[in-house]
């Protein structure tokens, strides 16, 4: 019984993790977008996304100095792959030990 409760909340953990990289990943694309037309900054849903968005390309931008090359910024590109990258291995392994926790449980069933 207790590794099905940890595997449902390992499940439930992974899919929130997941979703909340996706839903980041497309605020991040609709501020890049927004900034190629330069909105109002002071419209509420502009000041939304560049607080949600600017604190992260701030740190890419200290950490790696070189993503802004002739004044264009690649720190949205870095943020993608970073993104990403956790997607694959985080919520990945955690797919992965819900897949592991399942086949112990099924084992301890048989035997």
């Amino acid at each position: 019984m207790g590794s099905v409760v940890l595997r449902q909340i390992t499940m439930a953990v992974a899919q929130v993790l997941d979703s909340l990289l996706s839903a980041y990943s497309f605020i991040l694309l609709v501020s890049v977008l927004l900034s190629w037309v330069n909105p109002d900054p002071y419209n509420p849903i502009v000041r939304f996304l560049r607080n949600v968005t600017e604190p992260v390309l701030y740190r890419i931008r200290r950490a790696l100095p070189f993503v802004v090359v002739g004044g264009i910024d690649l720190s949205p590109i870095v943020a993608f792959l970073g993104i990403g990258v956790v997607r694959t291995v985080l919520v990945g392994s955690l797919y992965g030990l819900v897949r592991e926790l399942a086949s112990v449980s099924a084992r301890f069933m048989i035997g």
